[in-house]
């Protein structure tokens, strides 16, 4: 395994700097941005967001050009008349018209597939090419991947900068989400490029991973920025941290919140994230005064320790690396086991990852049914579910596998039967939203968004301590699980 090494940016306080020697959190589902000379997102997705002086400026930074033409209905430059169509050169309209296709259709292979799963053959046919005109391109599959990272990575950092203009932090976060929203509601509707989903980065060789690990971190800079301001609360640099982690991580898995709605919803979709996200689930004053709640006994360990072991290796590998990124072979490297070890104990990878699916859930089953056991308040049944599963995440136990791991599963039918379970257990977390709201514990609220903005803060405490190292379980409470129940803006 690869080694965080940690260093100071600009002031920062030990954040991590990443280089090819990187551990390093895996990204969950679709990621966002608005691509680069394209035309501009239509202004009725900036509702409720301040208007700049004019339309132009607000997407000055788009390079829009006089001619475009439509590819699956993405705007893309047209060639002047006159300007010779016979050449393709990196320099060319065509050429570039070419790779935004090509990145196009690479993030929908690699989104089903993932990156070890799709094929440079499917890729390229999608475009009409042969795999040997891809390489014109890129000239391996991963540096495809990695220019599909990179692009989403770079289009984020253009909707921060957006969402800066505004004046305070709450306007920020409402504005970057509408921002958001509107984007992903012309991806849906084929009117923009697809974007790569971040479900196994860590599967690119070590010198690309570097390069978008660096931009990764630069983005979560920019994140950061929109937290600081003087209506901002007053926050140690690891709480700022802990609290960027978590809005980058709810950035990362809107998209995955969309599937629910009608692309005409996603604003309305932004409001109650943006809502849930700022001003929290619970009311301050219905946590207990000496911590967040009462906890809750954690699930029997297995009988078996060693099969537990593997359960917990193939899970921390799916989630780095995804499902076709997890080899046998790391696996047991992971546990210094034999291949013969390994098959001793599973009968396959896939058998081995169902039962890390299943064991997660469990785990979130049983707190849950602690949970809905405590006397109280529903305020109090929440924050005591969401502290034992977060602690359970970074402990010696954890991590848990993350829902997105799902998506490059092989079988069909397997991913299905992953997502109908994810889908219940937040159903379930719902409920308890449900009956707060009928009881008066906790203020009204979409049910289902307040459960997924909150199975999301549980799924990335695994990699907290990317951003705090060495954080403790009393730390844990005060910088990460307040501000997951009380909003990003409550006080340390």
């Amino acid at each position: 395994m690869c080694a965080i090494t940690q260093t100071t940016y600009e002031g920062d306080s030990q954040q991590p700097c990443l280089s090819s020697s990187v551990d390093w959190p895996v990204f969950a589902r679709r990621h966002l941005g608005v691509r680069q000379g394209e035309a501009a997102i239509p202004m009725a997705s900036f509702t409720g967001c301040a208007q700049t002086d004019s339309y132009d400026r607000r997407f000055a930074y788009l390079g829009r050009s006089a001619g475009s033409v439509t590819y699956r209905g993405a705007s893309v430059n047209k060639s002047p008349k006159g300007t010779s169509k016979s050449k393709t050169t990196p320099t060319s309209r065509r050429f570039k018209e070419k790779r935004i296709a090509i990145l196009d259709a690479a993030a929908r292979q690699f989104n089903e597939h993932g990156v070890k799963g799709a094929a440079l053959v499917d890729i390229a046919a999608s475009v009409g090419l042969v795999t040997s005109g891809i390489t014109y391109y890129f000239q391996k599959k991963e540096d495809l991947a990695a220019a599909c990272l990179l692009t989403s990575i770079a289009e984020a950092k253009a909707l921060v900068a957006l969402a800066a203009e505004e004046s305070s932090a709450a306007q920020r976060i409402e504005c970057f989400f509408k921002l958001q929203a509107g984007q992903l509601a012309a991806i849906e509707r084929s009117e923009r490029p697809a974007l790569i989903n971040f479900s196994d980065t860590r599967s690119l060789p070590d010198a690309l991973a570097s390069t978008v690990f660096a931009a990764y971190v630069d983005l979560f800079r920019s994140f950061r920025t929109l937290l600081k301001g003087a209506d901002s609360p007053a926050l140690s640099q690891d709480a700022l941290n802990a609290r960027t982690h978590l809005l980058l991580s709810f950035a990362n898995n809107f998209s995955g919140w969309t599937v629910r709605c009608e692309p005409s919803q996603y604003p309305r979709l932004a409001a109650r994230v943006a809502n849930v996200v700022v001003h929290g689930i619970l009311d301050p004053s219905t946590l207990a005064p000496d911590g967040i709640g009462p906890r809750l006994p954690e699930p029997t360990t297995a009988d078996d320790e060693t099969a537990e072991s593997f359960l917990r290796a193939a899970t921390e590998l799916v989630n780095e690396q995804g499902y076709r990124g997890a080899s046998v072979d790391k696996i047991s490297a992971l546990l210094n086991a034999t291949k013969g070890k390994f098959y001793y104990y599973n009968e396959t990878k896939i058998d081995l990852v169902t039962a890390c699916f299943e064991r997660s859930f469990e785990v979130h089953r049983h707190f849950l049914s602690c949970a809905e056991q405590v006397s109280g308040s529903s305020a109090t049944r929440i924050s005591a579910v969401t502290t034992a599963l977060i602690l359970f995440q970074m402990s010696e136990r954890g991590p848990l596998l993350r829902g997105s791991g799902f998506s490059a599963l092989p079988d069909r039918e397997q991913r299905l039967s992953v997502f109908r379970s994810m889908e219940r257990v937040i159903e379930r977390m719902g409920n308890l939203f449900v009956e707060g709201f009928l009881d008066g514990d906790i203020r009204a609220q979409d049910p289902t968004t307040s459960a997924s903005v909150l199975y999301s803060a549980i799924n990335a405490a695994s990699e907290l301590r990317q951003w705090v190292p060495g954080i403790s379980s009393d730390g844990v409470d005060r910088l990460y699980t307040r501000p997951s129940l009380l909003g990003l803006l409550c006080a340390e």
